[in-house]
């Protein structure tokens, strides 16, 4: 992964072009910046650079194009992650100050521009732009004006399946948050005065069906499963293809459990495997880990010397402790457990990075309900889970309720699922490496084999097949150290397990909408729907966020979604 990314980086940088949602196409403006023109020839490099660019539309912060007061924060996986987890009973933010975080802890939010949601809008449709002019710059005519051989468009014809694809998933996540967004493609006409059309739900989900459909398909360049990581591939089009098809009801009003299934049991036969540690999946070598790599369909990959994102798993190491966590501690023992001739200071770094910066955590209710922790010590740090997913959370100083404390850090429990130090080394004894660490090396699972066995499940349940899906839940419970279900399972186990193994990873918002839960009174959790502590419901109409106000004023053609007011 590393070696991979790290040529790449730079190169993207490079090539970032200017563009505007409102149009939505745009030569490049900036001097700095390569055009069609220049930035292709006859050689594989050039295009290679150009689709580098498109991956790194995940976890850039450049703001060239972005009316956001925090590049970091403005980082798609981060602020996708943001409105998928804080919104729920996952995740509160204790950054007071800031005014998307208000909105998005107490499901308050309005039409007014959020930082979190207008970044997943601008970034997601940024993304579809630059592969839709990727893919105007790869066409068989353009290839033969520059007299490109044999050998290099057929690397091009890969590279051009891995881009439909991440134009499939970029329109996942602004179908998913949005609803109706413009629907722009390389046949779309662009220019001064074209305004793109808005794109009807069903009709966005039916394009990025037909082209997943298409790269999974016998005779596409898409390449091989896991031969591709961190870049996708044909496990990756199925995946993606899986979580579609589960959510189809919601987009388009017509279920898809037949077809989800049909996905899954694909996947089983591609090759992946769940790894045979939880815990290795959301470590700092998770990337080079052969057991935590099989599991991986999709990944972002994160480097701490070359990416250096403020988003993304630096986001989840940092935001998640607080700088007082980095702490002097005696030890008596060495890394191999042989006892020191005298007790000796280290410096523990719990998430194997050098900072905090006292952000996100768990409320307790959410540990207590799901993995049924107890005997708490707040002072030493210590609590009771027979879950090995439950056993990753922070509690040493912690104060366990977040009533009247939604914004005091201290108050609820801290998360460190996604930890730095290398899979099978302790915190104490990652001390002189962290040190120097300001970012994370975790790659962060955009879609792994674990959320695949729950999507399976899940249809085998709505089609009452609910024994095909038994092996795999238990497979999933006996990697957690937990029992499983020995003979069928309900609706409401398949909203817990998702929240037991899939937590943090940005699915949440999606699985109660899913499910009915999202806004419903019949579900609460802190702060769900207002300031009260004890949740309430709030309007259904939110299940989708606000179209941002400078898209609607630059495009007069678009409609905002149902229940917000238009401002323009």
């Amino acid at each position: 992964m590393k070696q991979i990314y790290s040529k790449l980086f730079s190169i993207a940088a490079a090539l970032t072009a200017v563009s505007c949602v409102g149009d939505l196409d745009t030569v490049p403006l900036n001097s700095y910046s390569k055009s069609p023109e220049t930035a292709y020839g006859a050689d594989e490099a050039g295009y290679l650079h150009g689709l580098s660019k498109l991956y790194f539309q995940f976890i850039s912060n450049e703001t060239n194009d972005l009316q956001v007061s925090d590049g970091g924060a403005s980082e798609l996986v981060r602020a996708f992650w943001s409105i998928q987890e804080t919104t729920t009973d996952e995740a509160k933010c204790a950054w007071s100050d800031d005014a998307w975080v208000r909105a998005l802890n107490t499901d308050t939010w309005t039409e007014a521009q959020n930082d979190a949601t207008y970044a997943v809008y601008v970034r997601t449709l940024q993304g579809i732009t630059y592969v839709n002019e990727f893919l105007r710059q790869t066409t068989d005519d353009k290839l033969t004006e520059r007299g490109v051989d044999d050998n290099v468009r057929a690397k091009v014809a890969q590279f051009r399946a891995e881009a439909r694809f991440l134009r499939a998933y970029f329109y996942w996540m602004a179908i998913d948050a949005f609803g109706n967004v413009p629907f722009v493609t390389e046949d779309s006409p662009f220019g001064t005065g074209v305004y793109p059309v808005q794109g009807a739900r069903k009709q966005l989900f039916d394009f990025c069906i037909g082209e997943l459909t298409d790269l999974a398909s016998d005779g596409s360049a898409m390449p091989a499963p896991r031969s591709n990581y961190p870049r996708a591939d044909k496990g990756s089009v199925y995946g993606l293809l899986a979580r579609m098809y589960l959510n189809a009801e919601v987009y388009t009003g017509t279920a898809m459990w037949e077809e989800a299934k049909s996905a899954c049991e694909t996947i089983f036969n591609m090759g992946y495997g769940l790894s045979d540690s939880y815990e290795a999946l959301f470590r700092g070598d998770n990337g080079e880990n052969p057991d935590a790599r099989r599991e991986f369909l999709f990944a972002a990959a994160y480097d701490a010397e070359q990416s250096q994102s403020f988003g993304g798993t630096t986001y989840l190491t940092l935001a998640a402790i607080a700088a007082e966590d980095i702490q002097q501690v005696p030890v008596f023992e060495d890394e191999n457990g042989e006892p020191l001739a005298e007790e000796t200071m280290v410096t523990l770094y719990p998430n194997g990075v050098n900072n905090g910066w006292a952000g996100i955590r768990v409320p307790y209710e959410f540990a207590q309900k799901y993995f049924n922790v107890e005997d708490a010590d707040y002072g030493d740090g210590t609590y009771g889970c027979d879950d090995a997913r439950g056993r990753m959370f922070y509690i040493k100083g912690r104060e366990e309720s977040m009533d009247d404390a939604l914004y005091k850090f201290l108050n609820g429990w801290s998360c460190l699922k996604f930890n730095n130090v290398p899979y099978g080394k302790e915190p104490l004894y990652w001390g002189s490496e962290a040190a120097n660490k300001a970012y994370s090396d975790i790659d962060f699972p955009l879609i792994r084999l674990g959320e695949i066995y729950l999507v399976y499940a899940e249809a085998c349940f709505r089609l009452n097949d609910r024994d095909e899906a038994l092996p795999y839940l238990q497979e999933l419970s006996e990697r957690a150290g937990v029992e499983g279900p020995a003979t069928s399972y309900t609706e409401n186990y398949l909203i817990e397990e998702r929240a037991r193994e899939l937590y943090w990873e940005g699915h949440r918002r999606t699985d109660l909408i899913r499910f009915g839960k999202f806004h419903s009174g019949d579900f609460l959790w802190p702060y769900k729907g207002g300031e009260s502590f004890g949740g309430q419901s709030f309007a259904s109409y939110k299940t989708l966020f606000a179209l941002p106000l400078t898209d609607l004023t630059a495009n007069p053609t678009l409609k905002q979604n149902e229940g917000y007011a238009d401002n323009r």
